[in-house]
């Protein structure tokens, strides 16, 4: 069984040495910027009361919050899917697939985020959306399927742009998953490769039942790093005016001023989403152990 972590006076001094830091901090701002904190002001444009229909409704900042959730969920689901199969692109017997795999990973690892944001803005959602009518499709729907898409996506405003947002993370996190994928597979010994050969099975086969059993509980740890990567990393659609956590943060800040309140609150709604993400992915990969004993 794994022993129980114990405090150490080294712990206790490093958290003492870090709650000084903090403090440092705290007490620079209030005296070198002679900054007025405001923390009663936050709980409002977290969540605010509905006069219409008398319930407490989400506000600016958790609003940003679902947007992020929202764009983080699609966005790892097809970033799994996409660096799932360019994943066995990598490790094919097809000369052509594995160029095609690696063209793929070093093209996007190569390119700046911030440069994939605005060509798939600027291209996705100003040229291919309209001509699919997309955005017709968003604006004109019923009042059912735009709470839908609302609920499910964005306002249909901001449909199309959460559509090109959602890709551009998507694939830019799928070149990572693509290379997690590789590394996987090919840590399985070589002998289980040669004795599924020897067996007979087919390539699926092989895959469905000797090799991915395994490579799946080393492939877990990185994954789930990659899957907080796409919480963080979503906050970069900001620049297309997405409605997310980081630009709900930046308009809130513009609007009151409280910038440190406004910084640090969103620090912690990230935490929560991350933490929460660990806290699971651990709680997994326990029982997968437990499960192949």
């Amino acid at each position: 069984m794994r022993k129980k972590p114990k405090l150490t006076p080294l712990d206790a001094v490093i958290a003492l040495l870090i709650s000084a830091l903090l403090g440092y901090i705290g007490y620079r701002i209030n005296i070198g910027l002679q900054y007025k904190w405001n923390w009663g002001a936050i709980p409002q444009y977290l969540f605010r009361l509905d006069t219409a229909t008398g319930n407490w409704t989400a506000n600016l900042l958790m609003q940003g919050l679902l947007t992020t959730i929202r764009l983080s969920i699609w966005a790892t689901l097809i970033a799994t899917i996409i660096g799932t199969i360019a994943g066995f692109f990598r490790v094919s017997s097809s000369l052509f697939k594995r160029l095609l795999g690696r063209t793929f990973v070093e093209l996007i690892r190569n390119t700046p985020p911030l440069v994939l944001i605005f060509i798939f803005y600027f291209f996705v959602s100003d040229q291919i959306m309209p001509v699919l009518g997309v955005d017709d499709f968003a604006r004109n729907a019923s009042e059912t399927t735009q709470s839908l898409l609302t609920f499910f996506f964005a306002p249909p405003r901001f449909f199309s742009a959460f559509i090109s947002a959602t890709m551009t993370v998507a694939i830019f996190e799928a070149a990572y998953i693509t290379e997690i994928i590789r590394a996987g597979i090919q840590s399985i010994e070589k002998g289980q490769f040669e004795a599924a050969y020897a067996l007979g099975l087919s390539w699926r086969q092989k895959m469905q039942h000797v090799i991915l059993p395994q490579a799946i509980q080393r492939i877990l740890p990185p994954l789930a790093g990659q899957f907080i990567s796409t919480i963080k990393d979503s906050a970069i659609v900001s620049v297309i005016s997405i409605p997310e956590l980081c630009f709900q943060g930046m308009e809130l800040m513009a609007a009151t001023y409280l910038t440190f309140e406004c910084w640090i609150t969103i620090t912690v709604l990230y935490l929560v989403l991350t933490l929460s993400l660990s806290l699971a992915v651990e709680r997994l990969e326990i029982f997968m152990r437990r499960s192949s004993v």
